[in-house]
């Protein structure tokens, strides 16, 4: 079913709001409770975002797409399964996306009572990470361009859940996660400067995952964003 374009922007904002929210912030309580133990911190933090982006991507779907992610809405829109009435909102699906992210970690700072606006200082990078989120992502466009009809919101939180752990990045596999996780200086952050190499392996990544899903077959399900 079409929906306004109003609507599915607003879905967008709302998605990746509520996803980084859910990523920042069960870093924090995670942080908070497992008494330094990181391997704990890091197995509740992928419970957390697992779970939120499952209940997100099923409830958001029918509006949006629920991409949530920058390099999901241009490999969909570079494979045209945007509709042609939808294309000119594909900057507008990315501004949605970087604004929510924003709100995502302000309001998780909000919540856990800190410093409202912050950078992170985490540094994350080398190549050995860079090839973790070029993987990330990679898997994550093959899955979704592979889904069944109907599992696509359960295999993306099962693959995201799994490439939290078998990535050395923790599987950001999003620009938007960059973006929200530079404003939170908490366990989920990472710093300023350690973004482009993050963005850049995302970018190649997506772009990989394509390749892959085009030379397995045509895709399974055709996604199209909603149209104004």
């Amino acid at each position: 079913m079409k929906r306004p374009l109003a609507a599915a922007l607003l879905a967008e904002f709302l998605g990746t709001a509520g996803l980084l929210c859910a990523v920042i912030g069960s870093g924090i309580m995670a942080e908070r409770l497992s008494g330094g133990n990181v391997g704990i911190t890091l197995l509740a933090n992928t419970l957390a975002t697992v779970f939120a982006l499952y209940v997100l991507i099923e409830v958001l779907a029918p509006v949006s797409g629920a991409h949530f992610n920058p390099v999901v809405t241009l490999a969909l829109f570079a494979r045209r399964l945007f509709s042609p009435a939808a294309k000119a909102a594909v900057p507008l699906y990315i501004v949605a996306q970087l604004s929510g992210a924003a709100a995502g970690a302000w309001l998780a700072n909000a919540m856990f009572e800190l410093q409202l606006v912050q950078l992170a200082s985490k540094v994350r990078g080398g190549w050995g990470q860079w090839l973790g989120e070029f993987v990330a992502t990679a898997g994550l466009m093959v899955v979704i361009l592979r889904a069944p009809a109907g599992r696509g919101a359960g295999l993306v939180a099962c693959y995201i859940g799994a490439a939290y752990w078998f990535t050395s990045s923790t599987s950001f596999a999003n620009p938007a996660a960059v973006a929200g996780r530079m404003l939170s200086d908490s366990f989920a952050g990472i710093a300023p400067q350690s973004a482009l190499g993050f963005v850049g392996a995302e970018l190649a990544g997506g772009a990989a995952g394509c390749l892959v899903a085009w030379a397995l077959g045509r895709q399974v399900v055709e996604v199209e964003a909603p149209a104004g």
